[in-house]
């Protein structure tokens, strides 16, 4: 299998919402080739361990780089926190992750009370707390699981059941209100929750929530061509999550993109 690409930007995470770090690229660099992984059958990330975690991400970097790609964006926080400092050694090609934007937070809160929101795998790493006393300078931040939003991203529930999605995004801004009074900043730090922001600023409009994926643009740009500015998507399976799901998806979001299968 062979893409007619030019020195494209691969991009790749386990589930669909990597697919909004693409849109961003798509958007800032609207000649730039992409080459979009959905690593279906290493879905959830959010569940491995530190050493399947390295595995999966080693994997799809090197399938990327096989098609062809001259960089590579981690579009995972939990994995790019957790693994991509030993990984990305052993890479033949740039890569580059998504990050909680803790400074950021800090910078903007009026309380000083901040919280991460990630997947169960980062919050429960030791590398978030070694990676937020780094960026915080000591100060406190909260590191908050958000698994159970992220699945209403993955299985398109946010955009068949909004009403749902609405109440269980308000109930869980309310425990996080309940559990740090005077929180008004938050980082949504898994590539699915900046999805439900809309969700978000509805169940709290005076709070800010903020997208790890804004800091990527200026680091990515050395790296972009100019190109056809076609995106191509390619994708493993497993059979509890089979390419027909994801194409499921993409029709749900209006995406008009054939994935391709592919083996790792």
């Amino acid at each position: 299998m062979q893409f007619n690409l030019h020195k494209p930007i691969g991009v790749f995470d386990a589930g669909i919402g990597s697919y909004a770090i693409v849109e961003v690229i798509r958007r800032c660099f609207p000649q730039q080739d992409i080459l979009y992984l959905a690593d279906r059958a290493s879905f959830p990330y959010g569940a491995k361990s530190h050493s399947e975690l390295a595995d999966c991400v080693s994997a799809a970097i090197e399938t990327l780089a096989r098609f062809g790609a001259a960089a590579v964006v981690l579009a995972s926080n939990a994995p790019s926190v957790m693994v991509l400092d030993e990984v990305e050694k052993t890479q033949s090609v740039p890569v580059l992750g998504i990050y909680p934007p803790v400074a950021q937070a800090l910078g903007v809160s009026r309380s000083g009370v901040v919280a991460v929101l990630g997947v169960q795998s980062l919050v429960q790493s030791h590398e978030i707390q070694a990676y937020i006393a780094r960026e915080s300078g000591g100060r406190r931040v909260e590191v908050v699981n958000g698994s159970p939003l992220v699945q209403r991203v993955e299985d398109g529930t946010f955009l068949s059941d909004p009403s749902g999605t609405q109440r269980e995004v308000n109930d869980f801004i309310d425990r996080l209100r309940s559990e740090l009074p005077g929180l008004d900043t938050c980082t949504l730090s898994s590539t699915h929750l900046p999805w439900l922001l809309p969700f978000f600023e509805r169940a709290a409009p005076d709070m800010v929530f903020l997208d790890p994926a804004n800091a990527l643009v200026p680091r990515l740009s050395p790296h972009t061509t100019s190109g056809s500015g076609t995106t191509v998507c390619i994708a493993t399976q497993s059979e509890q999550f089979p390419l027909a799901g994801l194409r499921d998806m993409f029709e749900l979001l209006g995406v008009e993109i054939v994935p391709h299968l592919v083996e790792q």
